[in-house]
């Protein structure tokens, strides 16, 4: 166990500085010295050694320095060659001097550079006064707290408590420290004193407290916000929130809420004082989960026909083990029920007594009743969900069982049971709206034509091919005959409506006959086939007709495949096995709690529209989706439990942490913290990482714990989360166990910012990133489809086209450089920067070298006074950048309706788009090339629209952002802070995704 000292207030880091640290100084040119750098004990000035300049030089006054920059944001540090393979979280830089010089610093750790920016900052506040600030009311505040703990438990006022009331009051502070810690920290302060009995003084429980009870990284994340105090007061909560963690439309009440939940002193909630206590709290509590709670309920459009949603599918429902030997119980239909789950299998066949049981045919798994089943189902049915359920029959039964089948269902069932014939005007399914509290039934019908006999034995007779290919015998049973034709009754076929269950030919063939109500279902194998030969048709299929994936026979030991080899194609029914835990059921349960966990996942926009260009297997960007940077910092971990069945090490862990993206081809990556050793109760990774994202909609990110072992590394918890429902700012992550509950008190901390490479998505979470420069610049390529008339339509969108990206990265390239002035990289907001920048425009006095004039459209920096040369050159930048968003905000609304003027001009061609170009004379692959083309085209010309109108309101946010920053820390120009930036008066409109009615969508 680890036995240094913790760091818990200013007051240990200036301490820590005084005894000095050795830190890397970097120089241009790739240059590097290690120096051992100390502050002086009068806390005067900063010295290095050793330096072949004279000790005099060696140093930089206190008072001269103006700022202290974390990160690699100073141009020594952008400019050295090798800035690549120094870590952002153990950069700092010390401004000073009046023409800003920098001295540019790498620590050893994220930690120690942590204790030189939280003391540096609090000298240049209160320079020598510095520990007699520490020492005043304001540090007092915890202390008063803790001693009061104390003597309600001193009830006799002894002067001291037994080591088990001690033990017990700091385990109900923090539940989530173990006994044996708690009590090894007073045995080893008892032992330094050389102190006999167990009975614990004040003094020594106040430093225990501070010791177990303070985690280092939430302490120096207070000091960045608290204007260096040693609590948050009700502005600087309310700039935490709206700054980092992107929270919207905060004031003082809502921080004094926030304080009065959290805060566990009585002086803080008189005060309106948030101390570390009550910070770490806040951070720990639900409402600072990774999660986004909008999505905890039903938040998305559920009126789209059934075939444009992701749908929560169990496979083999009633095994609760393999699917050879495995046992069936009505347990396995409960439990997918209860976690969400709308389509479940029952496989039928004849049973004794002339009821129907349920089980793996020709195999050795246990039977099911068939009657107990429908009554679990009707119990459980709507228990997670009220959209509908679907049953997939597998109907083995003969003619007589067939309709003891149909009377149970009927019976039991009742108005549940969705019996509405298919309407055949209509082209699409219906909703789950539409559909709420229905069950349907998935399975064969008979046809119009046909009185009582339907010919193919269902294509899911898993059993007989499992066994089969295992070699064996087919197990002898009564009534189990595996024919390849079957008798349907009437009655069951009856039951059968929008479900109904045929046989794939091939794509061509579906895409002329198939109705919209009828139903493939397609072996794990032969699935993967298409997904990897003809992606294209696999998502325009899936547009229309629901898909039933289901995993290969082979899988006898009831493995999943990854659901995301077929979401990606657009298949709405990818069954899993329940019952087998482990990282493909982590992908599906952590899916489907992003729309409420009813069971159905809205698919992305670009597989669901009839004009649309989407290859699964595309290893680039997707046409039309804006790529986003997903940017992870692994900052901590909290109370890691020792693997189960692990006994190798004793308690020892050695942890260490993998993110991993899950989603396209392109998309799919990984990468690893560092392993912290014999340290499972408070690990510090301090690691950031970045991934490119280039469709979002379809993409997860999955967090994984392991113990590093040379035997083989162990599992500790997981969470896997939807990108769309990560929070930005800071957050803890809940892990989980191996079969998903909730490991107690286990967490990771960790920072999370999402940019834009070409601007857009939620204000609140996403900010712009990547300059670009003209001459560099991509512009979207339209194909050329050879079919005249059209291709002049597509001519004359390249014009828009080509002003909507300059707009876009005009601004982006002046928002970046203007990001880089203030000392911040491109993950900041604009809130960030003028908060950065902001005790740079005050004189000696305290009075504004420069002022924001708010009552202007596009707030203007005004000089009050003669300012260096440094400061000049922000105040130019924000010029230009103010240049480019107006621009961008004046001229998008004429460029984007140039956009969807020929977005609608080529879609007059959609419907008759055959025809056209076999008048042009192209044929066969030609003309399937063309139509390719043309869908190509409409996918950009919607997605740059789409950019265009993210870009605006992103652009607007900034404006908001600038505006409250300014107010906040008292740069707005006297008389304007209640004005209001103008806006424009037409607002960008959403293209509708269907963009033609004559097409029924």
């Amino acid at each position: 166990m680890p036995t240094e000292k913790k760091i818990s207030s200013a007051s240990d880091c200036i301490n820590s500085m005084v005894e000095g640290s050795e830190l890397k100084k970097v120089r241009s040119n790739s240059r590097i010295y290690h120096r051992y750098f100390l502050l002086d004990a009068d806390m005067q000035s900063l010295r290095w050694e050793p330096s072949k300049k004279d000790s005099e030089k060696a140093k930089i006054d206190i008072k001269s320095i103006k700022e202290v920059r974390t990160g690699k944001n100073t141009d020594i540090f952008r400019s050295n060659g090798i800035s690549e393979q120094i870590s952002e979280d153990c950069a700092f830089s010390v401004i000073y001097g009046e023409n800003y010089e920098s001295l540019d610093l790498v620590a050893n750790s994220a930690d120690v550079a942590n204790i030189w920016v939280t003391g540096l900052r609090y000298l240049i506040s209160y320079g020598k006064h510095t520990l007699d600030m520490l020492e005043s009311s304001q540090d007092n505040m915890r202390t008063s707290w803790v001693s009061q703990m104390f003597s309600e438990i001193d009830v006799d006022d002894l002067g001291h408590i037994t080591l088990c009331n001690a033990v017990q009051c700091i385990r109900n502070l923090n539940p989530g420290l173990k006994t044996s810690k708690i009590e090894l920290k007073f045995k080893e302060l008892h032992k330094s004193k050389d102190k006999a009995g167990t009975d614990v003084t004040k003094e020594e429980f106040i430093e225990v407290f501070h010791e177990l009870c303070t985690r280092p990284e939430i302490y120096f994340l207070l000091v960045q916000f608290s204007s260096n105090k040693e609590f948050l007061d009700t502005k600087d909560l309310m700039m935490f929130l709206e700054a980092e963690q992107g929270v919207a439309h905060i004031n003082e009440e809502i921080s004094l809420e926030i304080i009065h939940k959290y805060e566990p002193s009585k002086e803080g909630q008189e005060k309106g004082w948030l101390s570390i206590d009550g910070f770490t709290n806040y951070l720990m509590s639900p409402d600072c989960y990774i999660f986004d709670p909008e999505h905890k309920k039903v938040c998305q459009d559920m009126k789209q026909p059934l075939s444009h949603y992701f749908i929560n599918s169990s496979h083999n429902t009633y095994l609760i083990e393999d699917q050879f030997r495995g046992p069936s119980d009505i347990t396995g239909y409960i439990r997918a029920l209860k976690m969400g789950c709308r389509s479940v299998e029952l496989d039928v066949w004849d049973g004794p007594d002339n009821e129907p049981v349920i089980y793996t045919g020709h195999t050795m798994t246990s039977q099911i009743v068939f009657r107990s089943v429908i009554d679990i189902i009707n119990k459980y049915a709507f228990f997670a969900s009220e959209y509908p359920l679907i049953l997939c029959l597998e109907n083995h039964c003969s003619i007589k069982q067939q309709k003891v089948m149909v009377q149970h269902m009927k019976k039991i069932l009742g108005d549940k049971l969705y019996t509405t014939s298919p309407n055949m005007e209509e082209s699409y399914l219906p909703s789950p709206d539409v559909l709420k509290g229905k069950i349907l039934i998935k399975a064969k019908k008979l046809s119009s034509n046909c009185s009582g006999v339907e010919g193919d034995v269902t294509d899911e007779d898993e059993g007989a091919e499992m066994s089969q290919r295992m070699g064996k015998e087919i197990v002898e049973q009564p009534n189990q005959v595996p024919v390849k034709r079957f008798q349907l009754c009437k009655e069951l076929s009856e039951l059968v409506s929008i479900c109904k269950s045929v046989q794939f030919k091939e794509f061509q063939v579906s895409f002329q006959v198939q109705k919209y109500w009828e139903v493939c279902s397609f072996n794990e194998v032969l699935a993967s086939k298409y997904a990897n030969e003809n992606p294209g048709d696999f998502v325009n299929y899936n547009k229309r007709f629901l898909a039933r994936v289901f995993p290969s026979p082979m899988r006898i030991d009831s493995s999943n495949m990854n659901p995301q080899d077929f979401w990606k194609c657009g298949c709405q029914i990818v069954a899993m096995n329940f019952q087998t835990p482990g990282l493909m059921m982590d992908l599906n349960i952590g899916w489907f709690r992003q729309n409420g966990n009813c069971g159905y996942v809205l698919r992305p926009a670009i597989m669901r529209e009839e004009v649309s260009f989407f290859s699964a297997n595309t290893k680039d960007s997707v046409p039309g989706v804006s790529p986003q940077l997903l940017h992870i910092k692994i900052i901590s971990g909290q109370n890691f439990p020792k693997p189960k069945g692990s006994g190798a090490k004793g308690d020892v862990v050695d942890p260490y942490v993998y993110v991993e993206i899950h989603g396209i081809p392109a998309d799919c990556a990984e990468q690893r913290t560092k392993t912290v050793n014999q340290n499972g109760d408070t690990p510090i990774f301090d690691e950031s990482f970045e991934f490119q994202v280039n469709l979002p909609e379809l993409a997860m990110v999955r967090f994984v714990v392991l113990d590093d072992d040379y035997i083989g590394d162990e599992f500790i918890g997981q969470y896997t989360i939807p990108f769309e429902c990560l929070q930005t700012g800071y957050r803890h992550v809940p892990l989980q166990s191996l079969t998903g509950e909730v490991l107690v008190h286990a967490s990771l901390f960790v920072h999370v910012a999402i940019t834009n490479r070409r601007g857009g998505g939620k204000p609140h979470k996403r900010g712009l990133s990547v300059r670009k420069g003209k001459k560099s610049r991509e512009y979207a390529s339209l194909r050329t489809l050879w079919i005249k008339t059209v291709d002049e339509v597509f001519k004359n969108a390249q014009p828009p086209i080509r002003d909507a990206t300059d707009l876009r990265e005009n601004m982006q390239n002046a928002v970046v450089s203007f990001k880089e002035l203030c000392g911040l990289s491109s993950v900041a907001n604009l809130m960030q920067c003028m908060l950065a920048v902001s005790p740079r425009f005050l004189g000696p006095d305290n009075t504004p070298l420069v002022v924001l004039n708010l009552s202007e459209p596009y707030p203007t920096m005004e000089l009050q006074a003669i300012v260096p040369e440094v400061l000049k050159k922000i105040v130019t930048t924000y010029d230009m950048m103010m240049q480019s968003l107006k621009a961008l905000i004046e001229n998008a609304d004429a460029v984007y309706e140039k956009i969807v003027h020929c977005q609608k001009a080529a879609m007059e061609f959609h419907e008759h788009l055959h025809s056209i170009g076999t008048k042009e004379g192209l044929k066969e692959r030609k003309l399937q090339k063309a139509v390719e083309s043309f869908t190509w085209n409409i996918t950009i010309l919607k997605g740059q629209a789409d950019l265009l109108k993210y870009a605006k309101n992103e652009t607007l946010e900034n404006l908001k952002q600038i505006h409250y920053a300014a107010v906040s820390c008292g740069l707005n120009k006297p008389g304007t802070e209640n004005s209001e930036a103008q806006k424009p008066r037409r607002s960008l409109e959403v293209i509708p995704e269907k963009a033609s009615d004559e097409n029924g969508d």
